[in-house]
């Protein structure tokens, strides 16, 4: 599983128009699913990103976490997170999940971060979305299941 997680002030999806997230201060999400991922994966990927101590403490330090500061998440699945481009133009997504799993387990990382406390909205797998954000820092960490990076 892999994670694009941005700290915002906002940040909000659209889909044909219509808003189906919307949130103030917390984290914006992106998360792609890989193929070898599991229901274990997720719910750990969903408390590394709750327990990211990247918003700031009286000192300005990046000390407190989406926990600490009692912020909110939009999460927005992408499989393009898994897109090979190593000696070559074209993306190859030979090792994302396919859509089945990607979206039960993409559903079990936002349900994961429910049961944290978390306030969590979403935009809708497999659609063609709009998203929209503030990223506050800018501050943009990238996570990987597997630590390849």
């Amino acid at each position: 599983m892999r994670a694009v997680v941005q700290r915002v002030s906002r940040a909000k999806v659209t889909v044909e128009g219509r808003i189906t997230g919307e949130i103030g201060a917390g984290l914006m999400i992106l998360l792609g699913v890989g193929k070898n991922d599991t229901s274990a994966v997720a719910a750990r990927m969903a408390e590394r990103c709750a327990n990211l101590r990247i918003f700031e403490d009286e000192q300005g330090k990046m000390n407190r976490s989406l926990l600490d500061v009692k912020g909110c998440v939009l999460t927005v699945s992408q499989f393009t997170l898994y897109g090979d481009v190593r000696g070559q133009r074209r993306p190859s997504f030979i090792t994302a999940a396919p859509p089945e799993l990607a979206k039960t387990l993409y559903q079990e990382f936002c349900e994961a971060l429910g049961k944290l406390g978390v306030t969590v909205a979403t935009g809708i797998f497999q659609a063609m979305m709009s998203v929209e954000l503030v990223n506050e820092g800018p501050v943009t960490i990238l996570l990987d299941s597997d630590n390849t990076f």
